[in-house]
């Protein structure tokens, strides 16, 4: 005779696959997508001062690293950038409390207001990546798009001809990411 699972399994099986077709059904699929390149790049906090060693270019980027940009929305929000691939932190009195940059996978969402959906504190990516603080927000073309960090702090690029959604970011940043972005934080995504 088989072994019978106790109730609470029964119980943490449904309710994974409920949230899971929740996110699906939550999601907004949209139509095409709009790749983009992965390089690797440093989290720059936004309170961080200029090194001495650091060139000129390198100081005036991490000063301008603080600044909100404008028609990014009022209120406490995450919001992203797709031009800069950097991603702010943003209280109720709209101060920037954190800001870094991030390594975006190969599918971006279009410009617009989110909020977080389900969040997972770890998985395996579709890259096969271990990863952690995963935190979804919108899909497109049937990629779900959602911010996380490698649980070893690497930053891979998209495996070649994958569509990845993925949106990583350094290993303390998706600490303070998954922090600050609890379900319904709105995300903005600005070009």
């Amino acid at each position: 005779m088989p072994a019978r699972l106790p109730s609470w399994a029964w119980v943490t099986g449904l309710t994974t696959g409920a949230i899971a077709v929740v996110a699906v059904l939550g999601v907004q699929a949209d139509q095409g997508t709009k790749p983009t390149a992965s390089t690797s790049r440093p989290s720059t906090p936004a309170t961080a001062d200029a090194k001495p060693s650091a060139e000129p270019k390198e100081k005036e980027k991490e000063a301008d690293a603080s600044a909100v940009p404008a028609g990014s929305g009022t209120g406490r929000r995450i919001v992203y950038s797709l031009d800069t691939q950097q991603v702010w932190l943003v209280d109720a009195s709209d101060a920037p409390r954190r800001s870094f940059e991030v390594w975006p996978g190969t599918v971006d969402p279009d410009p617009g207001t989110y909020t977080i959906g389900t969040r997972s504190e770890a998985t395996t990516g579709s890259d096969g990546v271990d990863i952690e603080h995963i935190m979804y927000f919108t899909a497109k073309s049937g990629v779900s798009i959602a911010f996380s960090n490698a649980v070893d702090g690497s930053s891979p690029p998209p495996a070649e001809g994958r569509q990845t959604g993925g949106i990583r970011v350094a290993k303390d940043d998706g600490e303070a990411l998954w922090t600050f972005g609890t379900t319904g934080t709105t995300v903005r995504v600005v070009d």
